[in-house]
């Protein structure tokens, strides 16, 4: 029953995690699009009236025009929109997946003890402190004398970023590393708007209601933020999605896959913002897109040619021995009824019961089982390097069962 629970809180708070993050994704992209693609005003009582810019846009039927000010209008409106929830919730279910399946299921998805013997508290305690200590370097880096010159800070946060990645995939399992990873920069994200946009924003309104000149530092400070947040998005998308791909964190350099994949993510988002100010330069993309195919190819299985058995040893029996090592490490959760605690139905409905099971599933085993090593997840039920030997005969020798 702990199991069933477990999975229906997973998908509800994946459910939502995802439908806040898309609110919040949306909402940065379409302010950071409408900030850089701003005109001057047209109209000169606009610009008497503190207009910095405007744009035109059509949308679902209807025309809209949005202005923004170079500091405030003359008069605050009565309702005043904020965007700050969708953040923040994003944030919080986050940290609800986190807690439910990285801290509370910590021996199965935070702990390989092939990486580090690590006891479960001391786990998740580290887990915290990655994230706390992600927002205390990055702040006191934006906030040192280097805060205000963008190419140091940009290459001191690649080392910071790069440091942390190495770091954690020497303590944690590959999925947990990279989950911590995103976590880390997602809590950077919502910490610039907790602690540094939406005071400026408060300190901006009343300033204008109190009539006194506004903080112009506020101002600097939210901007330089809110375009750290936007770079930031896709390699926290990356993470999001990376624990379905055992072959990026479950590779011998899996610190430098997230490194360079986490780059490429930011390369990406650099074009388009460029794109937004009607400076195209195609170089980025290019040289996102060369990051990414460079991966590919680095880690892309060696073709392994067919390997006959030798004479003395018959397929059958080796079938034999490949089907104990599935009872014995692997059938605990692919299963119709897994037993191992945590799982009420076997992971991606893989199941390795019957001998028709583990030939149908032949590819995939030699993938997650030998290849990346990947599975038994945080290898919980202890399979040997020589059983991984002997699935990898079976398999380079055809993978047959007579």
């Amino acid at each position: 029953m702990e199991g069933y629970i477990i999975e229906w809180l997973s998908l509800l708070g994946r459910w939502a995690h995802l439908v806040t993050g898309i609110a919040w994704i949306g909402a940065s992209f379409y302010f950071v699009w409408l900030d850089n693609s701003l005109e001057a005003p047209k109209n000169s009582s606009d610009v008497e009236r503190g207009v910095g810019g405007e744009i035109w846009s059509i949308h679902g039927g209807g025309f809209y025009h949005a202005q923004k000010y170079k500091v405030a209008p003359p008069e605050l409106p009565e309702k005043l929109h904020w965007f700050k929830w969708e953040a923040y919730t994003t944030w919080i279910t986050g940290m609800f997946l986190i807690s439910l399946l990285y801290w509370y299921q910590a021996e199965i998805y935070l702990i390989d003890p092939s990486v580090m013997a690590l006891s479960k508290p001391v786990a998740v305690v580290l887990g915290m402190l990655t994230l706390l200590l992600g927002w205390i370097v990055y702040d006191l880096l934006c906030k040192s004398p280097i805060g205000t010159q963008e190419a140091k800070l940009s290459a001191a946060m690649f080392v910071f970023v790069s440091l942390a990645a190495f770091g954690l995939c020497q303590i944690f399992s590959g999925r947990g590393a990279y989950l911590h990873f995103g976590a880390m920069l997602g809590t950077i994200m919502v910490a610039n708007v907790f602690f540094v946009i939406m005071p400026g924003q408060r300190d901006l309104v009343a300033a204008k209601a109190e009539g006194r000149a506004p903080d112009p530092s506020h101002g600097i400070r939210a901007k330089q933020r809110s375009v750290h947040n936007t770079y930031f998005t896709l390699p926290v998308l990356f993470v999001m999605i990376s624990n379905h791909y055992a072959m990026t964190w479950g590779h011998e350099y899996n610190w430098l896959i997230l490194i360079a994949l986490s780059v490429a993510g930011a390369l990406i988002r650099v074009f388009f913002v460029q794109r937004h100010h009607g400076k195209t330069q195609p170089l980025t993309l290019v040289l996102a897109a060369v990051l990414i195919m460079v991966v590919a190819a680095a880690i892309a299985p060696k073709p392994r040619a067919v390997v006959p058995l030798d004479s003395s040893v018959s397929a059958a029996d080796v079938f034999a021995q490949v089907q104990g090592v599935m009872v014995q490490r692997c059938v605990a959760c692919h299963a119709d009824v897994p037993t191992q605690p945590g799982f009420a139905a076997p992971p991606k409905g893989v199941v390795l019961e019957s001998a028709d099971d583990i030939l149908r599933q032949a590819d995939t085993i030699y993938q997650q089982v030998v290849v990346t090593k990947a599975m038994p997840i945080g290898n919980l039920t202890q399979i040997t390097d020589d059983e991984r030997a002997t699935i990898e005969q079976w398999f380079l020798a055809g993978a047959k069962a007579q």
